[in-house]
């Protein structure tokens, strides 16, 4: 295995934006419960849950950015 794949394979281990382990953590449900139905979903439906899965990580990441921002009057 060479760099990159080690690189690639951390991510998706680390969870991969950890869309569905917030989803567990809200629905009560188990993380890889929720993995393998976005993967399963993905096969049949030809990979629109893909589209869902990233928009909720970028909706993700734009909560958290904003939440470090600190107001204008703070300075």
């Amino acid at each position: 295995m060479n760099e990159f794949e080690g690189k690639i394979q951390h991510f998706f281990l680390r969870g991969a934006f950890g869309v569905c382990t917030r989803l567990g953590e809200k629905l009560g449900m188990a993380t890889s419960s929720i993995r393998l139905f976005f993967i399963y979903a993905s096969f049949i439906t030809f990979g629109s849950p893909i589209i869902i899965y990233l928009s909720l990580a970028f909706i993700m990441n734009m909560r958290k950015h904003f939440r470090k921002r600190s107001p204008i009057w703070d300075y």
